[in-house]
């Protein structure tokens, strides 16, 4: 019998935990942003697929995470150094940031290697 589909795993680690939260949020984000104006929303919606995968425990919800993590931060810092500063633009870069840290934690990093498939 196949294992049920969860949308969140209490028993990871806090930072992985925090990692689909915040790739849930920020999903939730990119779908607005779709429907009201232009923007990285796509991205946003890949990263809830990331947290779904990492609540059930696959291999490829953790790295797609982290790539998709690691190319909006690249973008937002392109843009910060070509636009200049904006409040907006920083917090954005500040959340990639943090989504990043949590996925790349050691914690989360040594769960992943051990429990996922």
């Amino acid at each position: 019998m196949a294992e049920p589909r969860k949308w969140f795993d209490q028993s990871q680690p806090q930072t992985l935990q925090g990692a689909v939260m915040l790739s849930y949020l920020l999903a939730v984000i990119g779908l607005l942003s779709i429907l009201f104006g232009p923007s990285l929303g796509l991205f946003g919606l890949s990263l809830g697929a990331a947290g779904y995968g990492v609540a059930n425990e696959r291999r490829w919800g953790y790295w797609l995470g982290i790539v998709l993590g690691g190319i909006i931060v690249l973008l937002y810092l392109a843009d910060l150094f070509s636009a200049g500063f904006s409040g907006f633009l920083a917090i954005n870069l500040v959340f990639m940031g943090v989504l990043l840290a949590l996925f790349l934690h050691p914690q989360s990093r040594e769960y992943q290697r051990i429990w996922f498939k």
